[in-house]
This record gives structure tokens, C-alpha cells and sequence, in this order.
């Protein structure tokens, strides 16, 4: 009960929480000198793939082994039930969210894309609540989620060339419908983690989903080349972001409402402007953009879990 009580303080979700956003945001950057140093066009889709699936093929054995060893029992689906749950979240979380995305970012502007991918709490927030019914949809929700993506557009729209209003549906439509998936993903997983690990089921989701992604990349003609110590420990901090992130998402997800959650998610490009302009030297944002951005959504997050704080008494004893 201490552990659950522990599990579902605002502190230990925000600190968690915003450790997985941060992690998220590093993941942009680091792609990028990826694809530099492996000589990787964007435009080249297979290749991209088969770099995806490598990179979350290594996250799930990571996954797999370290939760392995904190629970002191080899973490292998035991029954087909199992082994169907991991089939649908890896569907959704890493094989068809990932189709989505790469195919439309190579044809959305990178500011359409920034801000269509912020519609993922929306997304997640309005299917948790009217299609799984796991919380209810309120106005402070819905409030929260409006400022947060208010800072997100904020610190996508200044210091950019703005917004590129020709879209298209192989573009931005695509992308959107990552931001979809990830919403069924999320809820899926803490539905499935009522009976299942979490850690289990992140780590067998992403060894299948990668391997799945391996064949399909290598199947239309991806290939990479560029191996050197720095390059794979690159790929091998890429595979921990993604091990570490999703392990410890999907845990959060276990024990509170699914908003109270990823709402955290506005911080993901954030982090990555800053990031980026830390480890790729660009300059297009100006600071104090980026700090305006950051109240806005940590307002935001503050909204949304105001009335988690105020229920989270009542929602435990029902449980």
C-alpha cells in the first residue's frame, strides 16, 4: 500500500515523469547525429526503419535483462494471453505508431510535425476517457491541455519560419495518426498492467516490434554503415532511452489516470529545442521563448493534476 501510495505522489510522478520527457527530448537530437554518423538520408524510409528497429530491438533485450535482474525472476510471457496482449501494444506503441510517423515526417514541415505530435495528450486524454473509460474528461483536463499546447506552439512557431499551411494527408495526416496510436498505446498499456508487469510487457513489445521493423526495413532495401565506438554507443543510448522511458511510462500509467500522465508529454519538445540547441549548436530559438514556453506548460501540467490531487484520495479507496 506505501509502495502504491509512493507510485501515485504528485512529486514521484513529476520527477518520473518529466525524467521520461526529458529522455524523450534527447532522443531528437541524438537521431540526428545518428543519421550522421551512419550516413543516413531522411528521405530514405527503409533505412530509417531498419535504424528504428535496431534501436528498439536492443531497447526491449535491455529491457528484458535489467527487469530480469530487479525482480530476480527471468521476465518471459507465460501464456498466450500474455504473448497477445504484447502483439496488440507492440502493433500500436512501436510498429504502427512508427510507420505513421517516419512516413509523414519526410513530407510535414518540421513545425507542422512538432505540433501535430503534440496533440498526442489530446489524443491520449479523449480516448482514455470516452473510448476505455478509464477516467473522466473534465474541464480542468481539457483546460491543462490547452495552456501546455499553447507552450509547445509557442516555442515551435518563434524563431522558425512558421507554419507551412500546405498540408497533406501523407504529411501531416500521418503524423497525426502516430499521435492516435500512441493514444491507444498508453491506454492499452495500463489496462494490460493490471495483470501483467509493465516492465514485461514494454520489453517484449519492443523486441517484437523492432525485429518486425528490422524485416520490413531490410525487406525494401535499407542498410547502414558507419559502425565505430561512438556510433554504437550512440545506438545503444538510444535503445536505453526507449528502455528506460517506456519501462518506467508504462509503471506510471499502472497507478494513476491516464491524463495525470501524459500530460508530462508538452515537455518532449521542449527539452528538444533546448537540447538541440546544446548538442547540434542551433541557434533559432531565442531563450527566453523556450522559458515562456516551459511556464506555459508546466502551468499546463499544473491544471491537469490540481484536480488529480484533489481526487486521489477518493480514486485509491475505490480501488
Amino acid at each position: 500500500m506505501k509502495q502504491k501510495s509512493f507510485l501515485t505522489s504528485i512529486w514521484f510522478v513529476a520527477l518520473a515523469a518529466g525524467f521520461c520527457s526529458f529522455l524523450w527530448g534527447s532522443a531528437t537530437p541524438c537521431i540526428k547525429v545518428g543519421y550522421r554518423m551512419f550516413s543516413i538520408a531522411s528521405e530514405d524510409t527503409a533505412t530509417v526503419v531498419l535504424f528504428a528497429g535496431v534501436r528498439f530491438f536492443l531497447a526491449g533485450i535491455l529491457t528484458v535483462i535489467v527487469g530480469s535482474l530487479t525482480e530476480r525472476r527471468l521476465l518471459l510471457p507465460k501464456s498466450m494471453a500474455t504473448c497477445k496482449k504484447i502483439f496488440v501494444l507492440s502493433m500500436f506503441q512501436t510498429v504502427i505508431q512508427y510507420f505513421f510517423f517516419y512516413g509523414g515526417l519526410t513530407r510535414a514541415s518540421g513545425v507542422n510535425s512538432a505540433l501535430t505530435l503534440s496533440t498526442n495528450v489530446f489524443a491520449s486524454l479523449l480516448i482514455s476517457a470516452l473510448i476505455f473509460r478509464q477516467e473522466k474528461l473534465t474541464g480542468l483536463k481539457i483546460a491543462g491541455c490547452v495552456i501546455g499546447f499553447a507552450g509547445v506552439a509557442l516555442v515551435n512557431l518563434f524563431g522558425s519560419s512558421g507554419l507551412d499551411y500546405h498540408v497533406s494527408f501523407r504529411g501531416e495526416g500521418f503524423v497525426f495518426l502516430s499521435t492516435v496510436c500512441y493514444g491507444f498505446s498508453g491506454c492499452f498499456s495500463k489496462l494490460f498492467s493490471k495483470d501483467e508487469s509493465p516492465v514485461l510487457l514494454s520489453g517484449w513489445q519492443f523486441v517484437l516490434g523492432g525485429a518486425i521493423m528490422i524485416l520490413a526495413g531490410l525487406a525494401f532495401g535499407g542498410h547502414f554503415s558507419g559502425f565505430n565506438i561512438a556510433s554504437v554507443l550512440l545506438i545503444f543510448y538510444l535503445a536505453f532511452i526507449s528502455a528506460a522511458a517506456y519501462s518506467l511510462w508504462g509503471i506510471l500509467l499502472k497507478y494513476n489516470d491516464v491524463s495525470r500522465v501524459v500530460v508530462f508529454g508538452f515537455l518532449n519538445p521542449v527539452f528538444g529545442v533546448i537540447l538541440s540547441r546544446l548538442l547540434l549548436n542551433e541557434q533559432g530559438q531565442n531563450l527566453l521563448i523556450v522559458l515562456l514556453s516551459l511556464v506555459l506548460v508546466s502551468a499546463g501540467i499544473v491544471v491537469v493534476n490540481k484536480k488529480s490531487e484533489n481526487n486521489s484520495s477518493h480514486c485509491r479507496t475505490e480501488e
